[in-house]
């Protein structure tokens, strides 16, 4: 493992501190925020009953994601996004969804629409990894409350979800890149991950040179014991609530 110095003391397989807050949110039917590091994203649950016009009468439920960047997340001030959504949100928000559809058994859900909201709060890179890691805990909290309510009839949660980041930085590996290491990055890679071990998402940027196949498996093989840790985080979060 590389010697690389990190500006908050961590080695290069340490992942920033992880901690979650539960229900900020009174109305939504379940809320988090999770920080990892300076990263700070409000993951929020809502459920509507019914499904998209293309969903109906399937008896299969659907679910949906938006993120944003907060104005104030960002050292200088991020104008909202009202009429028209960049490229950079729709592509997160759809990578959120497809994440946590990944987790879904949508017959168990029947006929209903969960709707995911991912803001962040402050951004120190790795929003997109966080806000997939928090809004599964979000996901898994609600579909409980769901079931106890009797709105739903099984726990349509099959699949643990967690993300993180991985890069490399003059040439070294680096795990749950912040910004001081992401706005410098060689290669930018963030991995999604189940509990199974099976890989979601996969996405991969060369902002400087190509990197060959020994530098990805390198890169993964820095992100799935990451991964395995913010998983046994994420259970630890939900058994503490």
């Amino acid at each position: 493992m590389s010697d690389t110095q990190r500006n908050d003391g961590r080695q290069p397989s340490d992942l920033r501190a992880f901690s979650i807050d539960w229900d900020p949110m009174g109305f939504a039917l379940s809320s988090v925020i999770v920080r990892t590091g300076r990263t700070t994203v409000l993951c929020s649950v809502c459920q509507e009953v019914g499904v998209p016009r293309w969903r109906r009468d399937q008896g299969l439920g659907w679910l949906s994601a938006e993120y944003r960047l907060l104005p104030g997340s960002t050292p200088d001030r991020q104008r909202r996004e009202l009429m028209k959504l960049s490229g950079r949100t729709q592509e997160i928000q759809r990578l959120i969804g497809r994440s946590l559809r990944a987790a879904i058994d949508m017959k168990a859900l029947g006929e209903n629409t969960l709707l995911i909201d991912c803001d962040v709060i402050q951004a120190d890179a790795g929003t997109r990894t966080a806000a997939i890691t928090g809004a599964w805990l979000a996901l898994k909290k609600a579909c409980e409350r769901l079931l106890a309510q009797g709105r739903i009839s099984t726990n349509p949660v099959v699949n643990q979800v967690a993300a993180v980041s991985v890069g490399l930085v003059e040439g070294n590996p680096l795990l749950d890149l912040d910004y001081s290491e992401d706005s410098r990055a060689d290669v930018d890679l963030n991995v999604v991950m189940n509990n199974a071990g099976d890989l979601l998402e996969l996405q991969g940027t060369a902002e400087g040179a190509p990197f060959s196949r020994r530098q990805l498996n390198s890169l993964l093989d820095l992100a799935e014991p990451g991964l395995q840790q913010l998983m046994a985080a994420q259970l630890n979060a939900l058994h503490g609530d």
